[in-house]
């Protein structure tokens, strides 16, 4: 199924298209939902999100990541994007493709450093935990929706994500790494 969309999307045909909302669009959505609150802005971020995708999908490189890996990046980076400019900020917009900024080669070699011990310190959690984590830290889900939807108080989802913090420094060796 995969495949053949991405197939599909790199020939151009609009079933592609329509393959990506039917299969991907309740994802999309998922990660658009806690960074955009008004469904009008969250509509015109997926609609924007499609495009990116449809736009760059030559650039997909299944060596790189998997085909969620990627479209995350995309749906996340577009709509905090979105964000930024339905609050006027000026800051500048995130490449949808990628997690990161550019820089310097060597501040981009420590970054990558840094990025893959964090990984490893997460591939170290259970895999419940590590869920919890990328909820609350990388797809910035209020915490009070993660506790309704895994059944648990907010309290509950506070301390554990608190003992997670504490935890992921003293893997990665402590305060220093926990930027």
């Amino acid at each position: 199924m995969e495949q053949e969309m991405i197939r599909r999307l790199l020939a151009r045909e609009e079933a592609g298209m329509a393959d990506l909302l039917l299969h991907y669009g309740p994802l999309m959505r998922y990660i658009i939902a806690p960074i955009l609150p008004n469904p009008q802005d969250r509509e015109d971020c997926l609609s924007e999100v499609t495009l990116r995708v449809w736009e760059k999908i030559q650039q997909y490189d299944r060596k790189r990541g998997s085909w969620n890996a990627w479209l995350t990046a995309i749906t996340r980076n577009t709509a905090l994007n979105h964000a930024r400019k339905a609050l006027g900020s000026s800051a500048e917009e995130l490449p949808e493709d990628t997690p990161a900024a550019g820089h310097t080669p060597e501040e981009a070699v420590l970054q990558r450093e840094r990025q893959e011990a964090v990984r490893d310190a997460l591939e170290r959690l259970p895999y419940r935990d590590r869920i919890l984590f990328y909820r609350k830290y990388y797809y910035m889900q209020p915490t009070a929706q993660i506790a309704a939807e895994l059944g648990m108080t907010e309290r509950a989802v506070e301390g554990k994500l608190y003992r997670l913090k504490k935890q992921l420094r003293k893997i990665l060796g402590g305060e220093g790494h926990a930027q």
